[in-house]
């Protein structure tokens, strides 16, 4: 025979009770979960995604056949918007918080952005110089023609004369050895290749 749960006892798991199924009933729905929000996207490690997904890989869809999807999604990420929208393009992307965060640029909802590589450019490098030495023989020069050819002793002498103030040489005359080959180079972080899923069924998001 069942006895009854004192009355100091019944209060108490009255109150568990209720702050259980509040706590159940209030708590949302998931991305990846078996009822997501509607166009919540979520990452999977396999090469699929679960049903009520789809790959968030811009694919173009029909607004007659999801309407609901299209009231959230706009023409945001494509589509003309009387017949068709696309979703979100994730592919070798990351996503960024659209707004103007502190000392950030704006990024408007759907704005892309960015590149694999870089290239430098001479406007791109830290002003700086080279030196270059210009470098004559010792030996009696035996040709008066500059092409291919070095300064030289001559075989006589006083050819310069100290009755003038001294002058710079044209720098046409030396060259510096160029360098580099300007290759494009990866401005990727470390990365791991994930499949971007996104619901196309689910619970409406309420806003509040």
């Amino acid at each position: 025979m069942n006895q009854p749960l004192p009355s100091s006892l019944v209060r108490p798991l009255q109150s568990l009770a209720l702050g259980l199924g509040l706590m159940i009933a209030a708590a949302p729905a998931q991305a990846c979960s078996a009822e997501p929000l509607l166009g919540s996207i979520c990452l999977v490690p396999y090469n699929f995604c679960p049903r009520g997904f789809a790959d968030a890989s811009g694919q173009i869809l029909s607004i007659a056949q999801n309407t609901a999807l299209f009231s959230l999604l706009g023409t945001t990420y494509g589509g003309d918007g009387r017949v068709t929208f696309a979703l979100p393009d994730l592919r070798g992307r990351v996503p960024l918080g659209s707004g103007t965060g502190p000392g950030l640029g704006p990024i408007d909802l759907g704005q892309v952005g960015g590149q694999e590589t870089a290239q430098l450019t001479v406007a791109q490098m830290p002003a700086h110089s080279h030196g270059a030495q210009l470098r004559g023989s010792s030996a009696a020069g035996n040709t008066d023609s500059p092409a291919g050819a070095v300064s030289a002793k001559l075989a006589r002498s006083n050819v310069y004369s100290s009755a003038g103030p001294d002058t710079n040489m044209s720098a046409s005359a030396i060259t510096v050895g160029s360098a580099g080959n300007g290759q494009p180079f990866s401005i990727r972080d470390p990365y791991l290749g994930l499949r971007y899923c996104i619901a196309i069924e689910g619970i409406f998001p309420s806003r509040n």
